[in-house]
């Protein structure tokens, strides 16, 4: 084929006449670097074929005055820019064997440096980037290296020199170093002919959802050939059931995708695109299920959405923090991370994540891990294998921080685009949308097991019903739960109120207090210890913990699992307060409500020493509360001492479970 068949229509002399004005400002004049007349009358008449757009006879030209003189760099530069150009439109557009264009842009740019190295350096970043395509890393480093030694002007080709040695650098050690890498194809009840991708899973691992690509029905009024949906697919004895589409008002006639469910599934925010309420071409919407089915989505508002572009949410486990990818005004790139939370009622104004984690480049399908710490996203940064590479990064001990992000590595990311992906609760299986050969389609979902370097903290799930105490009823709570070393509530959720179920997740190596309030009932109360090793999690599976709530009625009890002591005093520790602030807003919401606060100790020391400290402890809680603004008439306070055990004073959990603080109402 006609090199001017590969090339028609593209603006090569604008290109060429690019190099040309860089190459005149170097060398100062229109001297050339041969004084073989005959060479500089070939060479002038092709540049005026080129200039007509007459490619073949310019390269043929051109080849003609490297024929009476080989050392006429000019020439060689132009043939090597258009072949270059050549290799590019035809791997990209006509899927042609360009590997002799590339060796021949290779040859006569070699031909420029190696007879003069300062002659014109850009071209050394022009052939350090053919030598990088090829897989050449010593070559490429070479190459841009030397051009940075050459010209330090700062311009638009000294960073591109920069970004392509970051990369260059980056592959060698990346193919050097490969880390595992098995995917798995997650079978024809997921996967289909059309594409799969963007998926997103409940913390419980047992509900898939993901977007699905498919050709619109000829009958249907659209703007656009193919629709996008939402399905879910359900685990079921180790395998995914078969995928079906989301029912409206969920999905409808318009696009509907990159979505991201809530880890107990009850809340699910999407993107779509041109609707006639939104205020962008995309926007972020969001539906609940209540009772087993899906409300009409909303548009979360102009605080959100903006006249820009928002997408790909995802959602934390404190059940207020939306994550999601924007080109708003106020970024670093083109696309960056953002983040909103919901806070008195509503959205605050997005908070983009700054520049650790966004760049100049873009950022996106960022997933944030039920850990709520370990983020995962896609970025075309230079310090990838090519196109968007896969990084995560940890949020730091500040809260508000994020760490370096590390690349995923090879072969998770290839020279092409890898994104979309998500990660299980136990932090060892990945699963990611890819297009590689072998599958039911052209885009599949695929999973993985995570590399270790690269898994997040194990996240711990626990499910279960919250009923009436006494009844057994279902109940509708509000479940929190509290880092009790941060002393902030690191989840936030609550029960159906059909079935009473409730799920929430959490980092495996923390110190935790759940609180499950209700209407009408007293507040629920208890701490969870988990410092576990990795390998203990080989087997991982949810938690089942099932809380019976105790109406207010009067002879009721409860333990306040979560107020604490120094050993043998009863100065209330600072661990204690958010309990304690539990108590006062349930005493606010039932005026009419009295308790006493009981003091309880175990059997060791002197009878008479356990009386006076539980009395100590339960007037310290009493001070307490009264101080909050709780009529002191509400309150009375009694010691117990070791009277009163409600396990064995044998054993260290026993006599754990005998030192309480207790709440009866009168």
């Amino acid at each position: 084929m006609p090199a001017s068949a590969v090339i028609e229509g593209m603006n090569v002399r604008k290109h060429i006449l690019i190099v040309l004005c860089l190459f005149v400002a170097v060398v100062q004049g229109q001297n050339y670097s041969t004084d073989n007349k005959k060479a500089v009358k070939l060479y002038e008449r092709a540049m005026e074929m080129l200039y007509q757009g007459k490619n073949d006879a310019a390269m043929n030209g051109f080849g003609q005055a490297l024929k009476e003189d080989d050392g006429f760099l000019e020439a060689h530069l132009i043939l090597a820019d258009m072949m270059s150009d050549i290799d590019r439109i035809s791997m990209e557009e006509q899927g042609l064997a360009a590997r002799n264009y590339r060796d021949g842009a290779k040859h006569h740019y070699r031909a420029v440096v190696e007879r003069n190295r300062e002659f014109f350096a850009p071209a050394w970043v022009s052939l350090g980037k053919l030598e990088l395509y090829d897989g050449n890393f010593d070559e490429a480093i070479k190459c841009f290296e030397t051009y940075l030694e050459l010209d330090k002007r700062q311009n638009e080709t000294l960073l591109d020199a920069q970004n392509c040695l970051k990369k260059a650098r980056f592959r060698k050690e990346a193919l050097a170093n490969p880390v595992p890498f098995n995917p798995q194809n997650l079978g024809g009840a997921v996967n289909s002919k059309d594409d799969e991708y963007l998926p997103s899973l409940t913390v419980d691992g047992q509900t898939l959802v993901f977007t699905r690509r498919f050709p619109r029905k000829p009958t249907t009024v659209a703007d656009t050939k193919e629709e996008e949906d939402l399905y879910a697919s359900t685990m079921a004895d180790g395998k995914w059931g078969h995928a079906q589409r989301m029912p409206e008002p969920v999905n409808s006639n318009d696009n509907e995708g990159a979505q991201c469910i809530s880890q107990d599934g009850r809340i699910m925010f999407f993107t779509a695109c041109n609707r006639k309420d939104g205020g962008g071409r995309c926007d972020l919407y969001m539906c609940v299920n209540k009772a087993g089915k899906w409300s009409k989505p909303r548009n979360m508002g102009s605080t959100v959405n903006s006249g820009a572009w928002e997408g790909q949410p995802t959602f934390s486990i404190d059940g207020k923090t939306l994550f999601f990818v924007s080109n708003r005004k106020g970024g670093y790139g083109g696309m960056d991370i953002w983040k909103s939370t919901f806070e008195n009622g509503r959205w605050t104004e997005p908070q983009n994540l700054g520049p650790t984690i966004n760049t100049q480049w873009d950022e996106m399908s960022p997933f944030i891990h039920f850990d709520d710490r370990t983020l995962y996203f896609s970025s075309n940064r230079p310090e990838g294998m090519g196109g968007f590479d896969l990084f995560v990064s940890s949020r730091q001990n500040d809260g508000g921080t994020w760490g370096t992000p590390e690349n995923l590595g090879y072969p998770i990311n290839t020279e092409g685009d890898d994104n979309n992906l998500i990660v299980s609760a136990d932090g060892r299986t990945a699963i990611y949308a890819s297009d590689r050969k072998g599958g039911y389609g052209k885009m599949d979902l695929y999973s993985f097991e995570l590399p270790v370097q690269v898994r997040p903290t194990v996240a711990i799930c626990f499910k279960g019903t919250v009923t009436n105490a006494k009844t057994g009823q279902k109940v509708a709570a509000d479940i929190k739960v509290v880092d009790i070393r941060e002393g902030r509530v690191v989840a936030n959720t609550s029960s159906d109120a059909q079935s009473g179920q409730y799920i929430v997740s959490l980092p495996a190596d923390g110190v935790y207090a759940f609180h499950v309030s209700a209407d009408g009932y007293l507040m629920h109360s208890q701490s969870e210890v988990w410092e576990r090793e990795d390998d203990e999690y080989e087997n991982w599976k949810p938690v089942v913990v099932d809380i019976a709530l105790h109406p207010i009625e009067s002879g009721e009890r409860i333990v306040l699992n979560n107020v604490f002591f120094e050993t043998g005093r009863w100065e209330i520790l600072k661990e204690s307060e958010y309990e304690l602030n539990k108590v006062v807003e349930l005493l606010e919401k039932n005026p009419a409500l009295k308790i006493e606060l009981g003091g309880h100790t175990d059997n060791v020391g002197r009878p008479e020493d356990n009386q006076r400290l539980s009395e100590q402890r339960a007037k310290a809680v009493y001070d307490y509360i009264v101080g909050k603004g709780v009529a002191a008439n509400r309150l009375t306070y009694k010691g117990y001492g070791e009277t009163q055990p409600v396990a064995t004073n044998d054993t260290e959990e026993g006599r754990g479970e005998n030192r309480r603080t207790e709440i009866k109402v009168l």
